[in-house]
């Protein structure tokens, strides 16, 4: 580790941050609407965005400064059981084709903003839709703070972090300032501004990934040697070599399944998702995005390099950016850490607008105040988005880093208790509300408890997201058993309540609804009786 500042590097990287600051509030300009106090304007970019803009703003939102930190890191750190990360990204767009596309044609037809929108619409039920939208609330919360993290990591890289004697003011003033630009551009330009910063982000990922793929094996004497430091290493700290041991295999397999079946089911994914402009665009995406699964493939076998480049951090969340500043000249040194610095600003921009529009949508306006106009629920949208980033930072200020990427994963055992009430509302009516509502309750109260149990070197309880399966006796992803007994208990209450005639919410939506595009004559955006005049 180089001793000081990195004066080069952290003028490359001013440079990058002053240049998307300045895109950030010029992107409220960006294809200006009439009437701009409306959350399909602030919160979905006025449903406008076309393939490549959406493509962008999807990866964006998916391939957080998070993943080009953390899932090295896990390599780096536990060996090849890291690449989970690499299939759960190939299984979920097959998966995406057949349900986001429906989605957004519903969504377009009648005006929702959030998926807790769609599920008060198709089952009549707000109170299942308050449980949609604080489980994304929840699971969005850490999921921000592990952005502003990636941002740390790179500060306390390029040698601004200050030391461990440091006031903590002084010591977090650049994260500071980092946080307050993105809360001021996100509060004025909205979804605009991270789509427009997107292009850049994503730009610089590839060229940092496409650069070190070949310029580190060569310095380190190609992959048969990289390969050869790794697996040395991961034998001497009993991981069992570049291949995880069979007692990791059901632990690998489901943790990339329910990894793929819940990242979608975050809010920040749909906002992304509602913010295109047709049918058509939705779909091209899921064909194209898979790119995004090459180039993470390519990010994972950074962590090999670290090892065999003799990168020896306490934080394995450190051992990228410092393989970037010990192989890399100085000017690309801060080229990369750009990239993950703008790399975190960019979700974290749109996890925040969309945990502030369950906030509005779905609790404001549907519990608070249901008569508020389209003008105060964004004011309220804003104002909320504030408030989430401020939480955010405050967790990663007071907490150990450790803590905040094991609430990230517990978020993760959260949010995929949605899936029942989404996506299987998206194809049948045929659950009943109060069955959903009672899988949901008995996946999140196992997910919790089963998570609270799990102990690390570091954490005494909600260590990791990995517990014995009961019934079967292998070691495996608590979300995924979580969600089996969400789908079970859903299925037994729906033939209960049935059997018993208990009342089933009033169905808004029409079969036609969920494959119309903007195009389709007669298509127009109309909104339900719930949420009239508040959007339009």
């Amino acid at each position: 580790m180089k001793d000081g500042v990195n004066g080069v590097a952290l003028a490359v990287f001013i440079f990058f941050f002053l240049l998307v600051t300045v895109m950030g509030f010029l992107a409220a300009r960006w294809r200006k609407a009439a009437n701009e106090n409306t959350l399909d304007e602030w919160g979905l970019g006025g449903r406008s965005f076309g393939t490549w803009v959406t493509w962008f703003l999807l990866g964006g939102d998916l391939y957080t400064a998070y993943t080009f930190v953390a899932v090295p890191a896990a390599i780096y750190a536990a060996g090849a059981a890291g690449f989970f990360a690499v299939p759960y990204t190939i299984l979920i767009y097959p998966l995406i084709f057949t349900f986001l596309p429906r989605l957004w044609s519903v969504s377009h037809k009648h005006g929702y903003v959030t998926t807790s929108d769609f599920v008060r619409g198709r089952f009549g039920s707000k109170g299942l839709s308050l449980a949609v939208a604080l489980t994304g609330i929840l699971a969005t919360m850490p999921y921000i703070a592990l952005q502003l993290v990636g941002i740390q990591a790179v500060l306390d890289v390029m040698g601004i972090g200050g030391g461990e004697n440091t006031n903590w003011f002084i010591k977090d003033l650049p994260l500071l300032i980092a946080f307050g630009v993105l809360a001021a551009y996100t509060y004025s330009s909205g979804l605009r501004a991270p789509a427009l910063i997107a292009f850049v982000k994503d730009t610089l990922i590839y060229i940092v990934i496409a650069v070190a793929i070949i310029y580190i094996p060569i310095k380190l004497g190609g992959f048969d040697e990289i390969f050869a430091a790794a697996d040395k290493k991961y034998t001497e700290n009993g991981v069992g070599g570049l291949i995880p041991p069979a007692a990791g295999h059901w632990g690998y397999a489901t943790l990339a399944f329910g990894s793929a079946l819940a990242l979608f089911m975050y809010p920040h994914s749909i906002t992304a998702t509602l913010s295109s402009r047709s049918r058509e665009v939705i779909r091209r995406n899921t064909t194209i995005l898979p790119l995004y699964s090459l180039m993470l493939g390519m990010l994972a076998l950074l962590g090999f390099m670290a090892i065999a480049a003799g990168v020896i951090v306490a934080n394995p969340q450190l051992a990228i950016p410092q393989l970037f500043e010990n192989m890399f000249p100085d000017w690309f040194a801060g080229v990369a850490f750009a990239a993950i610095g703008i790399g975190a600003l960019v979700p974290a921009a749109i996890m925040s607008i969309a945990a502030a529009n369950l906030f509005t949508r779905n609790i404001y306006k549907d519990f608070i105040r249901p008569d508020a106009t389209a003008e105060q629920e964004t004011k309220v949208s804003k104002l909320v988005s504030l408030l989430v980033k401020v939480g955010a930072l405050v967790f990663v200020l007071a907490m150990d880093k450790t803590v905040a990427i094991n609430f990230q994963l517990l978020g993760g055992i959260w949010i995929l208790q949605t899936f029942p009430a989404l996506v299987g509302g998206l194809f049948t009516r045929w659950f009943h509300r109060w069955a959903l509502l009672g899988g949901w309750a008995v996946g999140m109260i196992y997910g919790t408890v089963a998570a609270y149990g799990v102990a690390s070197p570091t954490q005494k309880h909600f260590g990791g997201s990995s517990a014995e399966i009961p019934g079967i006796g292998e070691i495996g992803y608590i979300g995924l058993t979580a969600f089996v007994l969400n789908v079970v208990v859903t299925v037994v209450l729906t033939f209960v309540l049935k059997a018993a005639k208990a009342p089933e919410g009033v169905d808004e939506t029409r079969l036609e609804d969920y494959t119309a595009d903007a195009g389709d004559p007669g298509v127009q955006v109309e909104l339900p009786p719930a949420t009239a005049g508040s959007s339009h």
